[in-house]
């Protein structure tokens, strides 16, 4: 059985990947806000240095992560570039 101090220190691991995942979701959002690909903002080594598979995946799962991927969708419907040449 753990003990309260393995609990606790569990809680606070939780809350710093957490603290973590947050400043990451915001980053992806301002990189493609900014006008970047999802693909290039997550091959940044600020997002591969700080989160593993498993925790990006749980970001990419992200509402806000979400959101800004279909504004960037929609802004390339309506100006017609959809990136097929680079």
């Amino acid at each position: 059985m753990a003990s309260i101090s393995d609990k606790l220190q569990e809680f606070l691991d939780d809350l710093a990947t957490d603290a973590i995942e947050e400043r990451v979701v915001e980053y992806v959002i301002r990189e493609v806000h900014n006008g970047r690909k999802l693909s290039e903002a997550l091959a940044d080594p600020y997002v591969k240095n700080r989160l593993s598979a498993e925790r990006l995946d749980h970001v990419l799962e992200s509402p806000e992560v979400i959101s800004a991927l279909e504004e960037q969708i929609s802004h390339s419907f309506q100006k017609h570039e959809f990136g097929f040449s680079d």
